[in-house]
């Protein structure tokens, strides 16, 4: 019987060449693609997918919500330069390869991982104790790293060739870069791209939403990629930065939200959650005007839940009072 193989795919240039080196051994390989509340693409999306079909591989997509947003509150191994939580990440995601490639058959799991590449995640420490914490020390294979790690069970058995795999190690893209063009693959998404828990601004407004509200829907994350964000004690304010999020942020708000719109001239649309006090609805109407096309002076905004039905007429902030409010 041919042997069969679970790769986990992102879509990158390391996981593509993974998967393209298992296919050149005649392995059969199926792909798993994990989608988070926190990647690049949205829910049900994948550039993945378009890669996986252009290496005529099979791909099944998971979208991890809830027992995801779990491991980023609280992980067990802590997070990286920012809130990527990538060693728990990592482990949640081979618990439910495992799962997957029972169900269709698979001998064994290999990833793009290599080795020292990322400093949390990819060190010979790390990607030992992922394994052992997923249930599977000695069964994730990594054809970038093979050479330079413990030899994994799909290689004592027989089922792929350890002298066909490569020996990269470290940051630098060379290697990589080389294989590909060999290979003839132009198409691919850079490493660390895909995450938005790596950026700092991102970070930085999700620790906010986490530090002021105990109950997260995916609403809220939703809104975490959409406009500027800013926070007034109990009240999160959202501005809009263009057309497309002004319709995103109408779309998404609750019937409990605020919305507000300065009259006359180009405006940004604002939400405005928590309570509805005298103070908070002034400084949502501040931060609507500062982003407005007026920018100074007076302006004239309007406000209400399900339509601009209330009307405030406020100062203009300055960009220092913009900026002690603002989530960055």
């Amino acid at each position: 019987m041919k042997v069969k193989a679970l790769a986990l795919f992102s879509g990158g240039l390391d996981s593509t060449l993974a998967v393209k080196l298992i296919l050149d051994q005649g392995v059969d390989v199926e792909a798993i693609n994990f989608l988070t509340p926190f990647g690049a693409c949205k829910k049900g999306e994948s550039s993945a997918v378009e890669v996986a079909k252009k290496l005529g591989v099979p791909i099944k997509t998971f979208f991890l919500g809830r027992d995801y947003l779990r491991i980023v509150r609280k992980p067990k191994y802590g997070y990286g330069k920012n809130m990527n939580p990538c060693i728990d990440c990592k482990i949640l995601m081979l618990k439910k390869a495992k799962k997957y490639a029972e169900s269709i058959g698979a001998q064994f799991i290999f990833t793009g991982d290599v080795l020292d590449e990322r400093p949390m995640s990819q060190h010979m420490k790390a990607l030992k104790l992922i394994e052992e914490e997923a249930g599977l020390k000695g069964k994730v294979l990594r054809p970038l790293s093979a050479r330079l790690l413990p030899e994994t069970e799909a290689e004592k058995k027989g089922l792929v060739d350890r002298d066909r795999l490569l020996d990269i190690q470290g940051r630098s893209r060379k290697r990589q870069l080389a294989l590909a063009k060999a290979y003839g693959i132009t198409d691919y998404e850079w490493p660390s791209g895909g995450c938005l828990l790596t950026y700092k601004e991102f970070s930085n407004k999700l620790r906010d939403l986490l530090t002021h509200k105990k109950r997260v829907s995916m609403r809220d994350l939703e809104l975490l990629r959409v406009g500027r964000h800013f926070r007034l004690g109990a009240n999160k304010i959202i501005v809009g930065r263009n057309k497309e999020e002004n319709e995103t942020l109408l779309k998404l708000k609750t019937r409990n939200d605020y919305f507000f719109e300065t009259q006359g001239c180009g405006s940004p649309i604002t939400l405005l959650q928590g309570p509805k006090t005298k103070q908070a609805i002034e400084k949502a109407a501040q931060l609507t005007a500062y982003y407005s096309d007026q920018k100074t002076g007076k302006a004239t905004v309007k406000y209400g839940r399900e339509k601009l039905e209330k009307q405030i007429i406020v100062e203009a902030p300055s960009g220092e009072e913009v900026e002690q409010v603002r989530i960055k």
